[in-house]
Parts: C-alpha cells; structure tokens; sequence
C-alpha cells in the first residue's frame, strides 16, 4: 500500500508542476526524459543494424547487382506515374522524418511517392581515386570503410546521418573545403532517373549542362541513383593546433590567414562570443606524440566544443593527435552544441561514462518524435541557419549575426567557392574564398521574431552576394530567392527535361513563402 500511496503522491506533484511551469515548457525543455529512456537506445539498434547490413552487402560483392535492380525499380515507378496521366509532382517516397533537416515537407502527402530504397556503398576504385556510391549511403558508413583502406573523401561533411544524396541535391561542406570546395566539387558524374524514366549519366564530359544544375536543385530535375566522388589517400592521424583569438578584427584577420594557407589540411573557427573565439588548423599525419593524443569519439570524452572552449578559457594555444575518422565526426556526439538544449546535462562527467556510447540519439527520431508543440516552439524561439558569405564581408556578417540573433557558439568554416553554370558560384569567373557561418541554438536577443529576423540575415547575405542553405527555414519570397540563386541554367533544363510537370520548383519545395 505504501508503494501505491507514494507513486500517487509524485504523479500528483508532477501534474502540479506541469501545471505551474505550462505543458509547453515541459515539452520543451524536459525532453530529456523521454530521449533518454527510448531514442537514445533506439539509436543504438539503428546503427549497428545499418552498418552491419553495409558492411556484409559490401563484401560479398552484392550491391552492384542489386543496385541494377533498384535502378530498374525507380524507372518502372516513373513510367506507370506517367502511364497513369502525371496527376501529381513526384518526389522520392523517403519520410521526411528521416532526413537530417529540421524541416518536415508537406509535399510528401500531395505528391506522387517514388520509393528510392538503395544505400549501399557500391565500389571503391583505388586507381581513378573513385568510390561510387548509392544515394541514401551516409558520411558514417563511408568513413567507417574507405578508413579502413586508406582513403577518405577530400570533403566529408561532419554528421554521421548526412546522406550522399543529401550532399548532392542539397550541398555539404567540411573543415577541408578551403582546399577543395563545397562537396558537389568533389562529385565526377552523377546517374539520374528523369521525368520520363529514362537514366542519364552527367559529368564534366557528358550531359555538362545537368552535371552543373544537379547540386542544389534538391530532386527537382531528377532522381539521384548513384554518385561518383573523388577519393584521396588517408593519413590515421590528424596533427590539430587550436588558438584562441580575442577581438572580431584580431579573429577575421587570423581565419582568413589560416583560411588562405593551402599547407592547413583542415581549418575551423568556433566563435563562443562576439570576440572570442578559438582558430584551428590541421594536417594529416602518420605519427602522433604519444603523450598529445586525445581520443575525442571515445564516448566518456567531453563534448568537442567544451573541450575547445577550455582552451579559449585557460588561453593557451594548444596541438593534440586526433584519429582521422574521430577528426571527421568530433561534433557528432553532441549534434554540434543541439543536444545540450535536448539534454543539458549530457556533458556531465558521470553522464558521459555510463551512457555516453549511447549519444546521440538519431535525428531523425527526434523529428519524428517531436509533435507539433515542440515543432512550433522551435521554429519560433530556435535558430538553425547557414549562410555562406565572402571572406571578405566576415566580420560585417559576424556582427550582423550578433545583432540580430545573438547565438553562440557559432561555426566557421572556409571554403573555395569555384567559378561554373550552376545556381551557386562566385560573381566573377575567378574563384572566390567563402565562409560558412553556423548558427544553431537559441537566440539570446530580446527582439527575436523568427520570420522577420531571418529575413533580416537573407537580406544581408543576398546584398553581399552570398547563399543560404537551403536544408533550412527559408522565408525569401521567390523574386528574392532568385536574386541570391542563379537559375538561368536550372529553368532552362527544367524546360528542356520535362520537369515543370513531374517535380516542383525547387523555391516552392522548401520556401516556407510558398508552402504556408
């Protein structure tokens, strides 16, 4: 009796603080139970099931023929969707819970669904440098097998869930893209599924004119089945300096510095306030000093961030030996800075220890667990943005960043921005050093409103000719959208393809002007 009366007496006191504190403040900020007790260890059957799966696909030699399979597949749900009249848009029949963006599409329950079910990596050649792979093949399975051969990707964009075509139909970058630019530039052809269901492949030396509108048409001109990505030879090592840098002038003056240094393999800012901040520079390297190594994915180590933030805080410049593979994915564990607003005492010692291998929970199942409550208070009172500007408007758009959301800390990384025809390059015909400024969390200024402030940063960046990733909130209307993109190649081949009738454009895809 004793037992029921006390459980009666706590579920009594927590409706009481439920009721005091509001649902929503509950909902939000005391999600940690509800990751903890079943997201995290669901994330954990994901995983290993998917690799497991990848990794016995791979060799036994069986992705190839499959993959014929399920080419043949998507083209047969292409001609029945025209046999049966083009009634509707297609779009690939992926859940929009499973992608990695924050944003949940509404046109999957409108459009003609196309199941893409193909996620395998489907060969590794050493001799062109070459691995190709199927669309939905993510960073995690690709490190975790072209690192144990001795290569890697020159770019490999940093979350283990970012899917190869993700980074294709959308964009990726990663703290190498000073060297080699955005994840699209490190592409050699592509393999499409077109409105009429025929397959095309497009490179530089067939079907030039798609190989450059396909990255960031996100599915618009056709349905991605196999990439072929540059591979280069891997070092086990990585050989990181951090400096902290105090001052805005002082910390755009060193990045750009380190930025245009082609010696750095790797380059990557975390700004922790408006002037301070902590610069990183790395190569590749075969040997590491024995006592500067830090295992960094080791699951009781402290989030990458709060170890880089001791630095910035103790003001010492420091140099450490991270493994490659643990380099590439240092902000997994902790969704860059995300989880700490999920759950906040996730970097704690005792935490780490006992369920750190657990972390973190997928993104995915956040997003299909989050219900529309969550879903709102997000989108309202929560920040997740990258804006790419010119090196040289850095310190304006750090300053315009503070002003107008104030979060931190925030991302930098480099990139080349190299010249071409499709909807992102440079104003000129020279290649132009670009930064990608991160912003994820919540807003500390008073004025926050999240419409009118990110309109604020859209206009800035447009005005400084610069872009916005599009996995984000968008709410330029379409005349703006197509200010900042260039679309004269995009609409020309929609028209050419075939495409007006069988995808939506790619502003009424994701603008939340056109979908709301």
């Amino acid at each position: 009796m004793a037992p029921l009366l006390c459980g009666g007496v706590l579920a009594v006191l927590l409706l009481l603080w439920v009721r005091v504190r509001g649902l929503e403040h509950v909902l939000v900020h005391q999600r940690w139970i509800f990751v903890c007790a079943f997201l995290l260890p669901l994330s954990v059957i994901f995983d290993v099931y998917y690799y497991v799966r990848a990794w016995i696909i791979f060799k036994m030699c069986s992705a190839p023929k499959l993959h014929d399979q399920r080419v043949r597949d998507v083209q047969r749900q292409v001609r029945e969707w025209r046999k049966d009249g083009a009634k509707s848009h297609m779009c690939t029949g992926r859940p929009g819970w499973l992608t990695v963006s924050l944003r949940v599409g509404k046109y999957k329950k409108t459009h003609k669904n196309i199941l893409i079910n193909m996620m395998d990596i489907l060969e590794v050649d050493t001799k062109r440098q070459v691995v190709k792979v199927e669309p939905l093949a993510n960073m995690g399975q690709v490190t975790a097998l072209l690192n144990g051969m001795g290569w890697t990707l020159p770019v490999l964009p940093e979350l283990d869930d970012l899917t190869v075509g993700g980074l294709v139909m959308g964009t990726g970058i990663e703290s190498s893209s000073h060297i080699y630019g955005l994840f699209q530039h490190i592409c050699v052809a592509y393999e499409l599924v077109l409105a009429d269901g025929s397959l095309v492949r497009c490179s530089e030396e067939e079907n030039v004119d798609l190989f450059h509108a396909v990255p960031w048409s996100c599915g618009t001109l056709g349905f991605l089945v196999a990439a072929e990505i540059k591979i280069v030879p891997a070092k086990p090592w990585v050989k990181l300096r951090l400096e902290p840098v105090r001052g805005l002038e002082n910390i755009c003056r060193r990045f750009a510095e380190a930025s245009s240094n082609k010696q750095n393999t790797f380059v990557e800012g975390l700004q922790y306030s408006l002037d301070s901040a902590v610069v990183m520079t790395g190569t590749m390297t075969d040997h590491a000093e024995p006592d500067k190594i830090n295992r960094i994915g080791l699951h009781f180590k402290p989030w990458f961030f709060k170890h880089v933030e001791g630095y910035l805080k103790e003001g010492r410049t420091g140099v450490e030996y991270i493994p490659l593979r643990q380099y590439y994915h240092r902000h997994t564990r902790s969704i860059f800075w995300e989880l700490q607003d999920i759950i906040p005492f996730g970097n704690n010692p005792v935490f780490r220890w006992l369920f750190g291998w657990m972390v973190p929970p997928k993104i995915s199942l956040l997003k299909l667990t989050q219900g529309e409550t969550i879903r709102r208070l997000y989108e309202q009172r929560h920040v997740v943005q990258d804006m790419l500007v010119p090196m040289k408007h850095l310190q304006a758009a750090i300053t315009r960043f503070h002003q107008d959301i104030k979060v931190y800390p925030l991302w930098l990384c480099p990139f080349l921005l190299l010249p071409g025809r499709g909807m992102v390059h440079p104003k000129g015909d020279q290649e132009e050093l670009y930064v990608d400024i991160g912003a994820y969390g919540e807003p500390k200024v008073k004025h926050f409103e999240a419409k009118a402030s990110t309109r604020q940063l859209e206009k800035f960046v447009r005005d400084c000719h610069g872009f916005q990733m599009l996995y984000a909130d968008v709410y330029m209307d379409r005349e703006e959208f197509w200010e900042m993109f260039d679309g004269q190649l995009y609409h020309r081949l929609r028209e050419e393809l075939g495409c007006k009738d069988a995808f939506p454009e790619v502003y009424s895809k994701i603008c939340k002007s056109a979908r709301h």
